[in-house]
């Protein structure tokens, strides 16, 4: 069930033309959430433009425009929550995938965007990215736009969180992303898992400054049990609608399956890729960075040489 939102933060899009899971969890990291957050560090600069290898493929995807986001106050996106910044044009598309960085099914998401000379938007969950910090990487370094998922994927109505660790929850997402990108701070962009807002937290957002993600589009790809199936959904959805942001998820195998023709589809039937582009990074909380590098600092198995910790004494 989706639960709407009781409050929206209105924030400006500026439009720049271009040419062109809850998870299967390995063994936990043992991190105690932090119980009150200081105040935010001063405001970072300007956030550099991803850069993304030339297109070598002539009958790609391709971009098709640029935007840029200021996210001050928090503005809201998608229209199954947020109806004020209807900012696409007809046949205009947003690819979004949540839920990774996960091994095989990331990089094959990044290879086929590759391919195609495309982009998306990547919500990781905290815990996969300190998971998986190198493949977080290569999604950033294809040019890709990240932001954050929480921490561990929970459902911030739960009324058995309270408000602070609801806020743990999306600072230390924020923080260990940072900490997977190499102290790189992610975009200012956040996603509700399941899409479920409660009203305290998106006001929160607002005074973080921090864009909320909804989707015009359910792929509901973690429900299907093949590739074709997504690839229905989708195609269906959007030809209905005529536009709009698509929601996948990275950390299922049959949507990686899924990509390389749907991404031709979505072309032969003239769609365009937007990709969306933060103004400014999200300005994470000095306390959760230093406790997400406190709970990595705790004992590991060990990374020695296999020469070091085994050796041969008979035969």
């Amino acid at each position: 069930m989706r639960i709407a939102a009781g409050l929206i933060f209105a924030g400006a899009v500026s439009l720049l033309a271009s040419s062109a899971a809850w998870s299967q969890t390995p063994p936990a990291k043992g991190a105690a959430a932090p119980q009150a957050a200081a105040a935010p560090a001063p405001a970072p600069a300007a956030a550099p433009a991803p850069t993304r290898p030339p297109c070598n493929n002539p009958n790609a995807l391709g971009i098709g425009r640029t935007v840029e986001i200021d996210t001050t106050g928090g503005p809201g996106f998608g229209f199954e929550h947020f109806k004020e910044l209807d900012f696409l044009r007809d046949k205009e598309v947003v690819l979004t995938f949540d839920d990774g960085p996960w091994p095989v099914n990331t990089p094959s998401v990044l290879k086929t965007l590759a391919e195609e000379c495309t982009t998306g938007i990547f919500f990781p969950i905290g815990k996969h990215a300190t998971y998986y910090p190198e493949i977080l990487k290569q999604v950033m370094a294809a040019g890709h736009s990240i932001g954050s998922h929480t921490w561990s994927h929970a459902a911030l109505v739960n009324k058995k969180l309270n408000e602070q660790q609801r806020k743990d929850e999306i600072e230390k997402g924020f923080s260990a992303v940072k900490w997977a990108l190499g102290g790189k701070s992610p975009a200012p962009f956040f996603r509700f898992p399941a899409l479920q807002h409660p009203p305290e937290m998106v006001t929160y957002l607002g005074t973080r400054n921090i864009g909320i993600f909804s989707c015009d589009l359910d792929s509901f790809d973690f429900k299907a049990s093949k590739a074709q199936t997504i690839i229905d959904n989708v195609m269906r959805k959007v030809e209905k609608n005529g536009k709009g942001i698509i929601l996948m998820h990275d950390f299922q195998k049959h949507t990686a399956e899924a990509l390389p023709e749907l991404l031709k589809k979505l072309k032969a039937g003239g769609y365009k890729v937007v990709a969306m582009r933060a103004k400014t990074p999200v300005q994470t909380i000095a306390q959760y960075d230093e406790d997400i590098v406190k709970d990595l600092k705790l004992p590991t198995v060990s990374s020695r040489p296999v020469s070091s910790v085994v050796q041969t004494i008979s035969e």
